[in-house]
């Protein structure tokens, strides 16, 4: 199965720069800062992704979001807005955020938010909590998801199985499994020390691993720029679609089980 491209809706930074304020400035004679209006630049690129996601998704029952390792819901809260409720089928965007203020930012804005038909929920959790995620969601989300969490989404969206991830990862820490892996691979290949060569071998590592681990588990995975890299370094987006090719899925746990040292 082909995934198709992302659905050709976009959003314009004035529409975005808009909405960021009212939702989450909500007072006269302010602007945004300018890291929201880099934010804007983001969002249009990656509401796009959501867009397309979303046009993908069989138009029966109701249509569900979840906006993962959300902080103050962006994501979120522009696709309910944007995306969603024009889509005039009923919706449902779930919220998962752990730190009290970002949650309570949340709340604060969801009684701004334009869009009839689409139910916010906002629960206050670490994403690896179970009991926090909805059963087969159709979009799972996570724009900048720091270090481990990028990995917990992954397994969570496999265990909740949903139908589609979005995954734009962070910063990679010594806490992510697949950078210990890189570190032993860089000492048996003899790699050198120097900080800058060391890094981007690791970093190739943890994105090859997860992006073989999404495969072995079914998903086909295109792996994009969602933005330029001068608005972020960390411009990479996983498109994740499950599809469940036995075929595909052997080749990538052959392939993953090589990379780990294990096959």
């Amino acid at each position: 199965m082909v995934i198709s491209a992302p659905h050709p809706m976009t959003f314009s930074r004035a529409q975005i720069d808009e909405l960021l304020h009212r939702l989450f400035i909500d007072a006269p004679a302010t602007s945004l800062r300018d890291e929201d209006r880099r934010k804007s630049d983001e969002m249009a690129g990656l509401l796009t992704e959501v867009a397309g996601a979303v046009a993908r998704r069989a138009a029966k029952g109701e249509l569900v979001l979840v906006d993962a390792a959300a902080g103050k819901a962006t994501v979120g809260f522009l696709a309910a807005e944007l995306i969603l409720a024009p889509v005039g089928r009923p919706a449902r965007v779930c919220v998962i955020e752990r730190e009290p203020a970002r949650v309570a930012a949340c709340r604060d804005a969801i009684p701004r938010l334009r869009a009839p038909g689409v139910a916010v929920e906002v629960v206050m959790a670490d994403v690896g909590d179970s009991a926090a995620w909805p059963g087969e969601p159709d979009v799972v989300v996570a724009l900048h998801a720091c270090g481990q969490a990028s990995d917990v989404i992954i397994e969570r969206s496999l265990a909740v199985r949903a139908r589609s991830l979005l995954l734009v990862p962070c910063c990679t820490s010594k806490e992510v499994s697949a950078a210990a892996l890189a570190e032993r691979r860089a000492e048996q290949l003899g790699m050198p020390r120097h900080a800058e060569v060391r890094r981007r071998f690791i970093q190739s590592i943890v994105d090859a691993e997860r992006t073989l681990r999404l495969e072995a588990a079914g998903w086909q995975t295109t792996v994009v720029s969602f933005v330029a890299p001068t608005v972020t370094p960390h411009n990479l987006l996983w498109r994740a679609e499950r599809v469940g090719e036995p075929g595909r899925m052997a080749e990538a746990a052959n392939r993953l089980a090589r990379l780990r040292g294990t096959g």
